[in-house]
């Protein structure tokens, strides 16, 4: 198992499901899109809409790409 990246921040968190561990699947606030307490994973960073996340329970690394605000701009 991966350590904990040094940089991981327990302010800077992402609600994303862990591919390694899937550990939020039977959860009912993660089911339901809320923001649970136990299955956050550490934001390590991003980059636009990619974001760098670590899992804490597994320590697994991964991108997530969210593809939030990549589309074409509207309204101008």
């Amino acid at each position: 198992m991966l350590p904990i990246d040094p940089h991981a921040d327990l302010g800077r968190r992402a609600w994303v499901s862990c591919p390694g561990c899937r550990d939020d699947q039977d959860c009912a606030e993660c089911l339901a899109g809320r923001n649970c307490r136990d299955h956050w994973r550490y934001l390590l960073g991003n980059t636009g809409s990619l974001l760098h996340v670590q899992c804490p329970g597994c320590a697994h690394l991964w991108n997530h790409e969210t593809r939030f605000g990549s589309g074409p701009a509207r309204g101008r």
